[in-house]
């Protein structure tokens, strides 16, 4: 054998491989979310679901054959009337009517098992490649789909998953077709099913998350293959910055070695630090994760206050050229949790203020735009929020990406419980994917899981599951939040208690001194935004439990709607014990508890407790589902945001048919005193005690109301409340985020007075290049239609409720675009 003639093939052949790589070099991450067709299937009948799981639906021997014409072949024939155009995000049950006998969790949507045929979606997408792209590695990737998914490439199964809320990512590369011509023409066919919920809340259904295709080198960095954390010095001083990464090769030989770089960049847009590390010879279908460390000086830490943000650029180079080059945003921090003072972040004390959410919205469900998500986060955070507890499962990218811009830290959750592949699959993905994000001080097993709570079991199960947790991510603790069951927080880092009329949480203190533990739900005790009395509902008791003189109840032959449970204890016991105002003195004057998260930020569609339809929605929220707010923002408002004045005043003096009344008039303030008039008589002057509110009992008349807040004996703000005439008029109120645009209506009368109680209809017309995402009005009894027909409607109807209403646009291209509402 001639070794130098070998040798000398083995350069070229490594020469060829490096030049080949190079040229393809360019990291492309595509969206994939427009241009796609739906058409509902049907569950309950094959041959109706477009032969799925029928003869002509063998996916696994017919896929390619002459004999299968289904939905995943390109020679299938879409019927226009059945098949519609949608763009991704789109949450099939949206579109869904009401109706009493539907699931009372997922907010009486006609969808899931009792509803066969409009519990299925099929997607379809078509797509050309160039031949420029020949050699390259591809991937598909969708970030959530809704629920038990089956995706298909040009005829072939390429994977299933049962989880909604678990990204899945599929190699297609060795299925594709290059080139233009009809021949050559891609098909994605993905078919979700929604019959079986994966919680008790709205789940939406469909591909309700972003969707993309990533071209890259067949030497890549893996999806969620980096991760950057940091050591930072005692000092604050300075942070050792690591960079963990994950190479694999895909060519269909081996490489000889590689190199990477990883070029730290401030949020300035400065480089600060280059590290390199060389990685061995990799055999084709190969992994190598490799670590490297570098030190950065005077470091800009990311905080609630400051959220700092760098980048981490890394390039894999073979034989000195570039195969693939990724960026990594993250932030670096110092989370320090302690079992006498609570939680400190960068060396200071700060207090979980947070919110606990479900993942929709009014008029778009499940499938919340980008834009939407930074509206959301901006309305909790204007009260003075500081964290966010993802409920009950992983969240979307997008919007760690606002919680990491905005400053909230952020408990994100896994959502079952249990050691098998499936569950822990989804939490590891989870992990993997959301690591990098600086806002995620804390890692979640699960939510109430009732059935191991109180078991011994739950001990191992939550320390094995834990330490899954820790293998993928040794920088976070790891909670579960609990009901009440004792056992299951002997096996987590911290103890996450929900609600304090649940827990023996000072008796748990003495019992385990050494125990980290925060508030991970408390009750809001809120109700539908401005309703303040009782549409004398008949009453009888859902359940009983012996062992607690707390009830459940359920109220029938209500319009769907009932008062602030704050205000009004009358209703059932557990309303009166789980106030907004006790949980957060009880969190605020325990220093070892790290805060708390409110039961919940928004409204949301589903669990209307404690009313029966046609209540439709949840009536927990601070603010409503539209992001409107109700009273109790302004009383955390007043203690969560102490720079700010807050002093509000409830209800409002519209009340019309309760004149002569008593009326129970509170002020939410972080005032000292607080004076009021009543029709310009002086009811006194009160000292606000600290995170309470003050009452007044005054009888009802026509008119005007007026606080008047006093700071250290000085007059520093006035609210004044009057009673109003009807409705004339509509303001509409515009704000954009990036391609969704926010337009919420009050209604006004002929003096420009906002009117709390009209409940009018309106006409909205747009012009441009935007569309009607959808709309809503806060009502817990929604039951409308939620947004056009078809997608390019100009004209769409929407009723205010309680004088507000709001409707989302989406921009189709840049160009100037209208909106106009007119009162019927």
């Amino acid at each position: 054998m001639n070794i130098k003639r070998v040798l000398a093939m083995a350069a070229v052949f490594a020469f060829t491989v490096a030049f080949s790589l190079g040229a393809n070099a360019q990291r492309e991450r595509i969206s994939f979310d427009k241009g796609w067709r739906f058409a509902f299937g049907d569950a309950s009948d094959p041959m109706k679901d477009f032969g799925c799981g029928t003869e002509y639906f063998n996916y696994f021997t017919k896929a390619n054959s002459i004999h299968n014409a289904g939905p995943y072949t390109v020679k299938f024939r879409e019927d226009s009337a059945q098949w519609r155009t949608v763009d991704l995000p789109y949450d099939f049950v949206v579109d869904l009517p009401f109706a009493e006998e539907a699931s009372y969790s997922h907010g009486h949507k006609t969808v899931g098992w009792k509803y066969p045929k409009s519990s299925v979606g099929w997607y379809r997408k078509t797509f050309h490649l160039p031949e420029s792209d020949r050699g390259k590695h591809v991937r598909l990737q969708f970030d959530g789909i809704f629920r038990n998914a089956q995706v298909w490439v040009n005829g072939v199964l390429v994977g299933t998953e049962p989880s909604g809320y678990k990204q899945q990512d599929y190699d297609i590369t060795d299925y594709l077709l290059y080139g233009n011509g009809a021949d050559r023409t891609n098909l994605v066919c993905v078919r979700a099913d929604a019959t079986f919920e994966e919680g008790w809340f709205y789940e939406g259904g469909g591909i309700y998350r972003h969707t993309w295709l990533v071209k890259s080198s067949p030497v890549h960095i893996t999806t969620g293959g980096t991760f950057v954390y940091s050591d930072i010095a005692n000092d604050f001083k300075s942070a050792k910055v690591y960079v963990e990464t994950e190479i694999r090769n895909d060519l269909f030989t081996t490489l000889d070695g590689y190199t990477l770089e990883h070029e730290i960049i401030a949020p300035n847009g400065n480089t600060v630090a280059i590290s390199r590390v060389a990685g061995k010879a990799l055999r084709s279908r190969e992994s190598e994760t490799t670590t490297t460390s570098t030190l950065i000086t005077n470091p800009q830490l990311w905080s609630t206050d400051t959220p700092y943000l760098y980048k981490v650029r890394t390039k894999v180079l073979v034989r000195g050229n570039i195969v693939d080059s990724y960026i990594t945003r993250t932030g670096f921090r110092n989370i320090r949790m302690d079992k006498d003072k609570g939680l400190f972040l960068n060396g200071k004390h700060v207090k979980l203020k947070g919110f606990n959410n479900h993942q929709d919205h009014a008029g778009v469900g499940a499938a919340i735009p980008d834009g939407l998500q930074l509206y959301r986060m901006e309305q909790l955070k204007s009260i003075g929020c500081n964290a966010y507890r993802a409920s009950h499962n992983p969240m979307t990218s997008e919007l760690l990406d606002v919680c990491d811009s905005l400053g909230i830290l952020v408990f994100e959750e896994n959502r079952l419980m249990g050691m098998n592949d499936f569950q822990m699959s989804v939490g590891l993905n989870m992990i993997r994917r959301h690591r990098n994000h600086p806002s995620i001080f804390l890692w979640g097993l699960c939510n109430e899981e009732w059935g191991l709570e109180w078991d011994e079991r739950s001990i191992n199960i939550a320390k094995n599951m834990m330490e899954q947790f820790h293998l993928a991510d040794p920088t976070r603790l790891v909670s579960c939040a609990s009901s009440s069951g004792p056992q299951i927080l002997k096996g987590v880092d911290v103890a996450g208690y929900n609600y304090v009329t649940q827990h023996p949480i000072d008796e748990h203190r003495r019992n385990y001194p050494q125990r980290l533990a925060l508030g991970s739900e408390e009750t809001s005790g809120c109700g539908t935004r401005g309703v303040y009395f009782h549409e004398k509902p008949t009453l009888f008791k859902k359940q009983k439990d012996k062992d607690n003189e707390d009830a459940m109840f359920v109220y029938a032959n209500s319009q769907g709607r009932m008062p602030s449970r704050n205000r009004y204890a009358d209703l059932d016991h557990d309303s009166c014990m789980n106030r907004i105002e006790r949980g957060w003195k009880f969190y605020d004057e325990r220093p070892w508890l790290m805060g708390l998260f409110y039961w919940t930020g928004f409204d949301y569609r589903g669990e209307p407790v404690p009313l029966a339809y046609p209540a439709t929605g949840s009536l927990f929220g601070v603010f409503d589902y539209c992001g409107f707010p109700k009273d109790e923002a302004y009383y955390l408002k007043s203690w969560w945001k102490p720079e700010e004045t807050t002093l509000h005043i409830l209800p409002h003096w519209n009340l019309q048919g309760h004149e002569g009344e008593t009326i129970d008039l509170w002020v939410y303030s972080n005032c000292d005193e607080v004076e009021l008039r009543v029709n310009g008589k002086k009811m006194g002057k009160k000292t606000m005690p600290r995170n309470g509110h003050l009452s007044w009992q005054v009888a009802y008349q026509p008119g005007t109301v007026e606080a008047v807040g006093y700071k250290n004996g000085k007059k520093t703000a006035t609210r004044r409340i009057e009673t109003t005439g009807k409705a004339v008029q509509a303001k509409v109120e515009k704000k954009q985020y990036g391609d969704v645009t926010v337009v919420n209506i009050s209604m006004l009368d002929k003096k420009g007075r906002f009117v709390p109680t009209a409940c009018e209809t309106l006409n909205a017309t747009i012009t441009g290049n935007t569309r009607f995402l959808g709309w809503g009005n806060g009502d817990s009894a929604f039951t409308d239609t939620e947004r056009p027909s078809t997608p390019d409607a100009r004209h769409m109807q929407v009723k205010t409720f309680n004088g507000l209403a709001q409707i989302i646009l989406q921009s189709k291209d840049a160009g100037p675009f209208g909106i106009t509402v007119k009162m019927q």
